[in-house]
């Protein structure tokens, strides 16, 4: 979740950038964040909750609801991967205000999976 959460914040340092250095050193960090750190830790947690849902059996709409918002933060994880790629050829898609906004959403999705582990609505 910490690169997931800092992934945007790079986007909004790099499309703020206006030097060949800074936009060059943000390429890097964005290129090891997603390769070295997100895309293992994101295969990893998919693994071991397969895992924990098959030796534990657990069961319920809350399973499902929690299930739909995972789904969502791994398509969001992707997007990150593309958008990495469109900043990696300098393609810049959208200015720092939109992925600044877009910073928020996995938080959102984090609360929304937490309470729905805890709580079991349903």
């Amino acid at each position: 979740m910490a690169g997931i959460f800092y992934m945007p914040r790079l986007f909004v340092y790099h499309s703020m950038s206006e030097d060949t250095v800074s936009k060059e050193r943000f390429k890097v960090m964005e290129h090891k964040l997603y390769h070295v750190i997100m895309t293992p830790a994101m295969a990893a947690s998919i693994v071991l909750g397969v895992w924990l849902w098959l030796a534990y059996g657990f069961s319920g709409g809350w399973l499902h609801a929690k299930l739909a918002l995972v789904a969502v933060l791994v398509g969001y994880h992707l997007w990150c991967g593309a958008t990495m790629k469109k900043f990696a050829k300098d393609e810049i898609p959208h200015g720092h205000v939109f992925y600044r906004w877009l910073n928020e959403a996995p938080v959102l999705l984090l609360v929304g999976i937490v309470i729905l582990v805890v709580v079991k609505p349903f």
